[in-house]
């Protein structure tokens, strides 16, 4: 690649979709913005790659640089801040805080929910510190002024990846897509309402329940929400979809990197299998999760991936550029393989003793019926975003884990408030 990995995505456009996240931590007392603002840019110098900008070379294309203005602290607008925009000094990533509650925007082209956290983690933790004058005991946390780690600002070659033939080929059968709820969502005025809703669990409970039902954490939500499905869709939809992502940054040596690197992973449930009990789904979606992370079936997505920015970097002129990878992204086409669904889990982050002064951490993205799932102490919460409003899906859910006799508090629905991109045009 002649670019920096975290490049391409920026020339897919957005349209009514975007590519950012909004990463929500509610705080048990209220903000103070001026100290939130010095914590931030104290924060950021731990990551510079984050600290960017973007210009156009003379090929047209897209040149992260760094930027060394102020990332840009303010109240919740009412219409949200375009990232890469004057009004946010140009950068890729800002925040923004209202009462006791942090939002943390940033440019999913620049990082990925992996590589988004810790940033989250490092701000939440120089804010506490400085704050309340303490210096709370969070090693899991990285600090202003420690070492990158292993990998942390390395990107994936394709000398990197196994070309070891797959160890299995997962065939689509064709599962039912929300066509009808995307279309009303994107194109509709009256139905289009972009919102999310949250299910926070205990630890304790859900993870008592995975042990006894032979599942891990994402297998039983994806297990749930294809539950909660089946509820509600029509009897002739006989193929309910889930997809996953899998981050293989270990499997080529860069355990810490940032960048959006990821292969899907699809499990497709026949509507009977559903009735099965929660021990044999579980045995059944946290095998088929195991089987397509090996990096013979994992590595090959990535590679396709690079081969296209690789055929991208011979293409002159932006508007070239964006016409290509539109017509070859590999979500499109009629190769590209869709779901019904979409369950991601960012892992049991250690927030050490800043879980004494923050209530909740939530992961918000484009999409509908998309589900981010993150940890905060003993808390597992579960986001579900929509693109139109309707409560027929998360009152499903409720059924679904009340049968399964696993405690919840809902809230929401609350807007998604996502930032679009303000770019160079040439």
């Amino acid at each position: 690649m002649k670019y920096s990995k975290d490049t391409y995505r920026l020339y897919e456009g957005e349209g009514l979709l975007v590519i950012s996240m909004r990463l929500v931590v509610k705080l048990k007392d209220e903000v103070d913005p001026e100290v939130l603002s010095r914590s931030v840019n104290e924060a950021i110098k731990r990551y510079p790659y984050l600290s960017v900008q973007v210009t156009v070379d003379g090929d047209g294309g897209f040149v992260l640089v760094p930027n060394e203005r102020d990332v840009v602290v303010l109240p919740v607008a009412d219409k949200p801040r375009r990232l890469g925009s004057k009004e946010v000094n140009y950068h890729l990533c800002f925040v923004e805080y209202e009462g006791d509650t942090l939002y943390f925007v940033i440019s999913h082209s620049i990082c990925g929910g992996k590589g988004a956290q810790p940033w989250v983690m490092t701000n939440v933790y120089q804010y506490i510190k400085d704050r309340y004058n303490v210096e709370p005991s969070a090693p899991g946390i990285r600090k202003p002024g420690e070492a990158f780690l292993e990998g942390e600002i390395g990107e994936p070659t394709l000398e990197m990846l196994s070309d070891e033939a797959p160890l299995y080929e997962s065939k689509s059968k064709k599962p039912v897509m929300m066509l009808s709820d995307y279309l009303n969502g994107l194109i509709n005025p009256f139905k289009r309402n972009p919102n999310y809703i949250t299910f926070t669990l205990t630890q304790k409970d859900l993870m008592d329940f995975v042990r006894d039902h032979d599942a891990s954490v994402v297998s039983f939500f994806i297990v749930a929400i294809a539950k909660m499905l089946d509820k509600v869709l029509p009897d002739k939809h006989i193929i309910i979809g889930a997809e996953t992502s899998h981050n293989p940054s270990e499997d080529i040596g860069l355990p810490y990197a940032h960048s959006d690197m990821h292969s899907m992973i699809y499990i497709d449930y026949e509507r009977e299998q559903l009735k099965w009990d929660m021990k044999k789904l579980g045995t059944m979606t946290r095998g088929q999760i195991l089987l397509q992370k090996d990096p013979s079936i994992s590595h090959k997505e990535i590679a396709k991936v690079l081969h296209l920015y690789d055929e991208m970097d011979s293409i002159k002129g932006l508007k070239n550029k964006k016409a290509y990878i539109k017509k070859h992204a590999p979500t499109r086409g009629k190769d590209a393989r869709h779901s019904t669904f979409i369950c991601n889990y960012t892992g049991n982050a250690d927030w050490g003793e800043l879980t004494e002064y923050i209530e909740g951490y939530e992961a918000i993205v484009e999409g509908h019926l998309v589900f981010e799932v993150t940890s905060l102490g003993d808390k597992i919460i579960l986001s579900m975003m929509q693109l139109i409003q309707t409560d027929k899906y998360y009152k499903s859910l409720q059924g679904v884990f009340d049968e399964l006799g696993i405690p919840y508090v809902m809230k929401g629905p609350f807007p998604k408030h996502l930032s679009k991109h303000s770019l160079p045009k040439h």
